[in-house]
């Protein structure tokens, strides 16, 4: 899968209106996840899931602990898109 930087914050913007109903234009790569959209554990979780689903790669819990921002978050599946360590089955 061949993901821009622009697709994936464009995706990750997707994702966050549609299971937390945050406002597109609140979502930018220097916001805070959990300070300024006011995300919890529980919606990390589920974004984790959602971007497993848009990879195909399992996201390990030390490869999200830094993540802070949206900007963390698309440099995370950057990453994840480069590796080869697809979701096992």
């Amino acid at each position: 899968m061949i993901l821009g930087r622009q697709d994936i914050l464009e995706k990750l913007t997707d994702f966050l209106e549609d299971l937390f109903e945050i406002p597109r234009d609140a979502v930018h790569p220097e916001a805070k996840l959990f300070e300024e959209l006011d995300l919890d554990s529980i919606d990390a979780v589920d974004l984790v899931v959602k971007l497993q689903d848009l990879t195909g790669r399992r996201i390990r819990p030390e490869q999200f602990k830094s993540v802070r921002t949206v900007g963390d978050v698309v440099d995370c599946v950057e990453r994840l898109l480069a590796a080869d360590d697809p979701v096992e089955a």
